[in-house]
């Protein structure tokens, strides 16, 4: 009998340069030529118009080539499950990594491409005294497991370096790339900077995002005491730099002006059929309730299609017939400029809003506020440093982080574009301020919304060697507060007992607010996801191939148990979904099958089996769940992921479980 081989599956992140390149191809298949790309007839196809070096106006600096490069390059690394550092793990959808956020960005590429809403990030202000992680472009996954295995300090960066603005912006660079990867075609990326790398940051977004995309530049008052007197100015603010991804995509979550809408139908114009796009009529649910409606006439507007109404829009394009003011072709214009149309009544009364025209638009000087950290929609004043370290003192029982963020800050903003269900990510999520505002945010709003925090390890007890009398006060309390609560002395299990706290305090506010107003409080603590789902980066669960001849015999067996010792089923289940792309938020589903445990999801687009000593048997009762759980009528393609020495070597059985397959249906099987 012929050996059988199973394909294996995908083990490094997703590859960008390939990406990119059929991106290309789509656009100029023409300039692909032997899987490479013709610069020569791409610069003919774009005019040919080159400038030298010297005349180019562009940001330069030492590095950025090994940057750029590094933004492209695949990790190999894995993203390792922790159930028990977790809240609430079989149900939230919130997500907290710890791990160099270059690595875990490179991880989430294919998982969160394009599902990213709004992106908020505090990075380190490059003052001289904030460290700036210095990337090993050979081998980034190795150098951060020595930097926290041997609990090294992570460097600052000073000007005595030589390259004091190089090496930040080499940090930034790789980061802010693939974080515009994550976006949403309508995303939204903000960006806490200081007066130090404003302008190296800006000219970075510009050429990331593109200076068209480019929306404000945000000021905020970070204190309400005077500060100590400089030899020029008093500090009194910071900025945020807002950016979009595409132009002209980004919508204000803003209120209606009086007025701000018009009619678009009225007496005495000419009678007109018009086709309308379905993702740009919102339909009053209070009229119109979720559901469907056949074609009729309503008053003088006849609906001439049957649509499907869900959360106020229809689910495809229909026609009007009415007395309109505008004919197709000017309605194509008006749409094509990001105008949009209400259907407030049952009597389809339908008004126009053209882009941002009637909404309140928020003033780029964000004002102070010291009596809550919580937003006041009238005023939108958020609180001050100052108010932050005291809220957040309270809520901790000490001061355990220098200098956060306010927590109406992150509301305030994530106010501007949030809707329900997105997602918001913070890659320098430092004391997780950010979750405590989504939290917030939700309690208020009453919708969904998910976060995704990630955050480097840091050592306290490093950290607090080479600190200044005012930070060491600081950090001697969080490393108090973890020997309390028996944890390790890193930034993250603060951060983490921070989204724990301020999840439990919300609940119980929730619960006072109930009582007090005499409602039972039964259904409110299910609606707010107080939960989190930690994972950590790591190496990956696959043991390597090692070329080196004196470690052969290692080499050979790990070749034929490549799984490492130390892992488990999650762990290497878990790379198998950022591997395929699927969100660490997927709810999966054990099943037993003679004996071995079997994970489905998706409607069973995925099984995977990572057992020993495999049978056929197990792979008949694959083949039967999957048509137990795929939905009737639906063109499911099956996935299904084994572990390769789950089959002991047996070609046998290996052969006939791809012909068990194959007779169910399912003919993608891989193996790890």
């Amino acid at each position: 009998m012929n050996k059988q081989i199973i394909p294996s599956a995908e083990s490094k992140s997703a590859d960008l340069i390939a990406q990119n390149l059929e991106h290309l191809k789509q656009i100029f298949p023409e300039v692909i030529k032997e899987g490479k790309v013709d610069f020569e007839a791409l610069k003919d196809l774009l005019g040919n118009y080159t400038d030298t070096a010297e005349e180019r106006f562009y940001l330069n600096w030492a590095g950025k080539s090994n940057a750029r490069r590094e933004a492209q390059k695949r990790s190999t690394g894995t993203l390792r499950p922790c159930p028990e550092e977790s809240v609430d793990w079989d149900n939230t959808e919130n997500l907290y990594i710890e791990g160099d956020n270059l690595e875990v960005l490179k991880l989430l590429q294919k998982s969160y491409h394009n599902r990213v809403k709004m992106i908020y990030v505090d990075p380190p202000y490059n003052t001289g005294k904030d460290f700036v992680y210095k990337d090993n472009y050979k081998d980034n996954m190795q150098n951060y497991l020595e930097l926290t295995g041997q609990d090294k300090k992570l460097s600052t960066n000073t000007e005595s370096d030589g390259r004091y603005h190089s090496n930040w912006l080499n940090m930034m660079y790789p980061r802010l790339k693939l974080a515009r990867n994550l976006l949403t075609d309508d995303g939204v990326i903000f960006i806490s900077i200081g007066v130090e790398e404003f302008a190296n940051l800006k000219k970075t977004m510009d050429e990331i995002f593109g200076e068209s995309n480019f929306i404000e530049i945000f000021s905020w008052v970070k204190t309400s005491t005077p500060p100590a007197l400089s030899t020029k100015s008093r500090k009194t603010n910071e900025y945020i730099l807002c950016y979009e991804k595409n132009w002209n995509s980004f919508q204000y979550n803003g209120e209606l002006l009086d007025g701000g809408d018009q009619p678009l139908l009225n007496s005495g114009n000419s009678v007109r059929e018009l086709l309308f796009p379905k993702e740009r009529v919102y339909f009053n649910p209070q009229k119109f309730p979720d559901g469907k409606y056949i074609p009729h006439i309503i008053d003088r507007v006849e609906l001439l299609d049957t649509i499907n109404i869900v959360n106020g829009y229809s689910t495809s394009d229909f026609r009007l017939r009415g007395e309109f003011k505008w004919t197709q072709d000017f309605l194509k214009e008006e749409i094509d400029q990001g105008t949009t149309f209400i259907i407030k009544t049952e009597k389809m009364s339908i008004r126009f809003l053209r882009n941002e025209e009637g909404y309140k638009r928020p003033t780029n000087f964000i004002k102070k506020k010291y009596t809550t950290p919580v937003i006041d929609k009238k005023n939108n004043g958020v609180a001050t440093n100052e108010n932050a370290s005291s809220e957040l003192s309270s809520l901790m029982g000490s001061e355990v982080f220098s200098y956060p963020k306010p927590v109406s800050l992150l509301i305030h903003l994530i106010n501007f574009i949030a809707s329900d269900n997105d997602l918001i990510l913070d890659f320098f999520s430092g004391s997780a301020t950010t979750a405590e505002g989504v939290l917030q945010w939700v309690n208020r709003e009453k919708k969904r919304l998910k976060y995704i925090m990630v955050q480097l390890p840091e050592n306290l007890d490093e950290n607090l060697k080479t600190a200044d009398s005012n930070s060491k006060k600081i950090i001697q309390n969080g490393i108090d507060l973890l020997n309390i609560i028996n944890k390790p002395h890193y930034i993250t299990e603060l951060a983490k007992e921070r989204i724990r706290r301020a999840g439990k305090k919300i609940v119980e506010e929730q619960k006072e607010k109930t009582e007090k107003e005499g409602d039972l409080f039964v259904e409110e603590p299910k609606k707010l996801d107080i939960g989190f789902k930690v994972f950590k980066l790591d190496s990956s669960n696959i043991n390597s191939w090692d070329s080196n001849p004196e470690n052969l015999e290692t080499a050979l067996q790990n070749s034929l148990f490549n799984i490492k010792d130390d892992r488990s089923e999650d762990d290497l289940l878990y790379e198998i979904l950022i591997k395929y792309g699927i969100e660490l938020t997927e709810k999966i589903n054990r099943h037993s099958i003679d004996g071995k445990t079997v994970y489905e999801m998706g409607a069973g687009s995925l099984i995977v089996c990572l057992a020993d000593n495999l049978t056929t048997d197990v792979a008949e009762g694959i083949g039967k769940l999957f048509e137990e759980v795929s939905p009737e009528g639906v063109d499911i393609n099956c996935r299904v992921v084994f572990k390769d020495s789950g089959f002991n070597g047996s070609d046998e059985v290996k052969t006939n479980t791809m012909l068990i397959l194959k007779q169910h249906g399912i003919l993608n099987v891989t193996s790890v």
